[in-house]
């Protein structure tokens, strides 16, 4: 009898400041959310731009996790000039997912795109963002509740609307759903490349889908990661997604899958 194979799931490190030196690292939140919720086998692996190829990467990983980040993409990747407001930054990671995200598409690697993930994703396939979504006339304050605890940080703020059909209303069975919301940036241009699968009551894109990918590829403003397994919904994106790459690595193991010569 054949053991199941866990399937290989890369996680993009942010490069932080720490005792004067630079760290890569990872939050609990989301590996957790990959080993539990999505039951596969997380990897962080280092943002080093050039120096790591994404050929390398999505030829050895089952599925792709952008992660969120207390950085913004910097705005010169979608044609907006630096400004303090939109600080912190994190250049390292940029140069090391927006290729990566292309490719990984391309080659049908799972991907499931988180908070920043998500605006590397609309950035990545030609999109902009709003670098500070509450200075935009008619929009919410999306950014993190002002509290301590946690599980307020991370309770459910508002509505989504999914599109009737869309890729998320049929995985969840509803075309409703409430979440949290901790963004300071959002959508400004949706890229050509991504479906509209959910807006906030003020118009904010906050789910996407990649328009005719060939695995499970989705994106999402806000945090299903954070104790996802006390969430019906979070539960169902991530098994959704763990399922894709359990394929993909099933696929491997098998011989099916082609990779790059």
């Amino acid at each position: 009898m054949s053991q199941k194979i866990r399937p290989l799931i890369g996680l993009p490190a942010c490069v932080v400041q720490a005792e004067g030196m630079p760290f890569h690292k990872v939050g609990d939140k989301y590996v957790r959310a990959v080993s539990v919720g999505a039951g596969g086998l997380p990897m962080m692996f280092p943002s080093l731009g050039h120096l790591i190829e994404p050929e390398d990467l999505v030829d050895r990983l089952d599925g792709l996790m952008l992660t969120g980040s207390p950085s913004n993409v910097f705005p010169t990747h979608y044609g907006e000039e630096p400004h303090p407001g939109a600080e912190p930054h994190d250049q390292w990671r940029d140069e090391t997912t927006l290729p990566l995200i292309k490719l990984a598409i391309e080659r049908g690697v799972p991907l499931f795109a988180i908070c920043r993930g998500f605006q590397e994703l609309n950035v990545a396939l030609g999109g902009t963002l709003h670098a500070r979504l509450q200075e935009v006339e008619g929009r919410f304050d999306h950014r993190r509740p002002k509290s301590d605890d946690l599980d307020v940080q991370y309770g459910e703020v508002h509505s989504l609307s999914l599109t009737p059909g869309g890729i998320f209303a049929k995985l969840l069975g509803r075309e409703e759903i409430r979440i949290n919301s901790l963004h300071g940036q959002g959508i400004k241009r949706l890229a050509e490349g991504l479906t509209l699968e959910g807006t906030a009551p003020d118009g904010t894109i906050e789910a996407v889908s990649v328009t005719g990918a060939k695995a499970f590829a989705l994106g999402v403003q806000w945090h299903p990661e954070y104790k996802c397994w006390e969430n019906e919904i979070s539960m169902t994106l991530f098994r959704a997604f763990g399922e894709a790459a359990a394929q993909r690595a099933a696929a491997r193991a098998e011989g099916r899958l082609r990779l790059a010569s």
